[in-house]
């Protein structure tokens, strides 16, 4: 890949081929499915909120959670196709937002429309070095993938610890982190539903990533949006359905239909509380 540094030797998380090989389906699908800002997430809906308003009113909440708003630095961990990092630098006064992506074609994507406060790079956030503290860090969807399925319940934990003291090192003394992530609740694990994003990955309970970031930040807020994510599949199987033709045209029938059985399924489990999706806020302490 362009502009990637050599890949971290752990091997807790997901592969890049792995992650790649549901987020590189190609740009053209997403934007199918997707929003106009390509917002690969759960949205934040209020009533009559359609798509692209519930997708922007997330993007502001965690820059809120964040404290980001007008600071010189901040790093987006998993920035997708960049829609958070043209709002932070667009709207919400940002002097210069970093993204990190494994993706080749979200980073590409990013790219063709250059603005000189963003900056993507190709990498995964373990090889990251900043010359400089952020004043800020958003990271939306990409927990998911920082540790592999079977891992010892320990180990797990551990590895999201590593994910917190990197975001201790590199965040500005009393920096916040606003967290989104898909969890399990205490009471299943469903993972041959997950298969199909989240290859070779686990996800967190709701309680880890807290207990992981203790010592190092302090909790602000945890709220669980899992009807919001119910919300959020519905519109995106809506929109597919919409453009099925365009859609088999460009990956094919069986791919076409397996997309669409992942959001159904994933919506179904949402609406059921197998799983949770939970926003997190922490402070860094010292």
């Amino acid at each position: 890949m362009s502009e990637k540094a050599a890949q971290s030797t752990d091997r807790t998380g997901a592969s890049p081929e792995a992650i790649m090989s549901h987020y590189d389906m190609g740009n053209d699908f997403f934007q199918l499915v997707l929003d106009p800002e390509m917002v690969y997430s759960c949205a934040q809906f209020e009533p009559g909120d359609d798509l692209a308003t519930a997708q922007r009113r997330k993007l502001d909440d965690h820059i809120k959670a964040a404290g980001a708003a007008n600071t010189a630095r901040v790093l987006d961990i998993g920035c997708g196709w960049g829609a958070l990092l043209r709002r932070l630098v667009d709207h919400a006064g940002v002097a210069h937002a970093v993204g990190l992506t494994l993706s080749p074609s979200q980073a590409q994507w990013i790219r063709k429309m250059p603005n000189p406060k963003i900056e993507v790079l190709e990498q995964d956030w373990r090889d990251h070095k900043p010359g400089r503290h952020y004043d800020a860090i958003i990271s939306i969807g990409a927990f998911e993938h920082f540790v592999q399925k079977g891992l010892d319940p320990a180990l797990k934990l551990d590895a999201y610890r590593t994910f917190f003291a990197y975001c201790d090192r590199v965040l500005a003394i009393g920096g916040k982190l606003s967290l989104q992530t898909i969890a399990y609740s205490e009471r299943t694990r469903v993972q041959p539903l997950l298969d199909k994003t989240f290859p070779e990955s686990d996800l967190p309970l709701e309680w880890e990533p807290i207990a992981a970031a203790e010592g190092m930040f302090s909790l602000i807020a945890a709220r669980n949006d899992a009807d919001h994510y119910y919300q959020t599949l519905v519109m995106w199987e809506q929109n597919l359905l919409a453009n099925y033709d365009k859609a088999v045209a460009l990956v094919g029938k069986a791919n076409t239909d397996e997309f669409r059985r992942y959001l159904r399924m994933s919506a179904a489990g949402f609406r059921c509380g197998m799983v949770s999706l939970m926003r997190y806020s922490f402070r860094k302490k010292y």
